[in-house]
């Protein structure tokens, strides 16, 4: 078993593929999706300190999905137009 850890990207990149927007529109459903449970659970308990922690587990969800959400607000044709094609790199 290898123990090596792949560090995390510093920035997005400026591509979507359309792979990529499979993996962020199933991650974004389970954030919404943890988002309305810790919602629902803050709104059934009655101890004030439980409350507080699934209300801020929900805000957790929340930020998670909005900077997702924030990664998909990009113009991904301008983007695609300067990755450079693989017969470009065959005419040299």
């Amino acid at each position: 078993m290898n123990n090596t850890q792949q560090s995390p990207m510093p920035t997005p990149p400026q591509v979507i593929t359309t792979k990529d927007m499979l993996y962020l529109k199933d991650a974004l459903s389970w954030e919404l999706l943890a988002l309305k449970k810790f919602h629902h659970l803050a709104q059934q308990v009655n101890d004030p300190e439980m409350k507080q922690a699934l209300d801020n587990a929900g805000r957790m969800h929340q930020n998670h999905y909005q900077r997702l959400l924030s990664h998909l607000q990009v113009n991904n044709n301008a983007a695609m137009a300067n990755v450079p094609s693989p017969n470009q790199n065959q005419q040299h």
